[in-house]
């Protein structure tokens, strides 16, 4: 039996912590504030909750919100590349110090980094 990278990087405490780390980045970030509300605190939890589920946690997120529907629900915003490159420079910074201060393996950080590049490309709409 195969471990998922949810249990491999210490469960929900893992994603809480990268995305609390993310979006001190976005807080501070000219292009990316604009895109967000005034209170980030629904937009961490949100976040946290998708991913968790993604990488293999119990799916809390889609029981309270439905097929994740990424592209759909990023539509109404302009998604270029400066926003896309802003995401990604605060995600893969937030993973990086989150993945060390877990002792995430260097397969999974990889695996992690090749996702958000992924899934940073694929939501560009603008």
């Amino acid at each position: 039996m195969t471990a998922t990278v949810y249990e491999i990087v210490g469960g929900r405490e893992f994603f809480d912590a990268l995305v609390g780390h993310f979006y001190v980045g976005v807080a501070g970030d000219p292009v990316l504030r604009p895109l967000y509300p005034d209170d980030l605190a629904e937009s961490r939890r949100r976040l946290a909750g998708f991913l968790a589920q993604y990488w293999g946690g119990p799916p809390e997120y889609s029981a309270e919100r439905g097929h994740p529907r990424l592209r759909a629900r990023h539509m109404p915003f302009p998604i270029g590349g400066r926003e896309r490159d802003a995401w990604l420079v605060h995600m893969l910074a937030a993973l990086d110090a989150t993945a060390v201060a877990h002792s995430v393996p260097d397969d999974v950080r990889s695996a992690m980094r090749t996702y958000f590049t992924d899934a940073a490309e694929f939501l560009v709409n603008a």
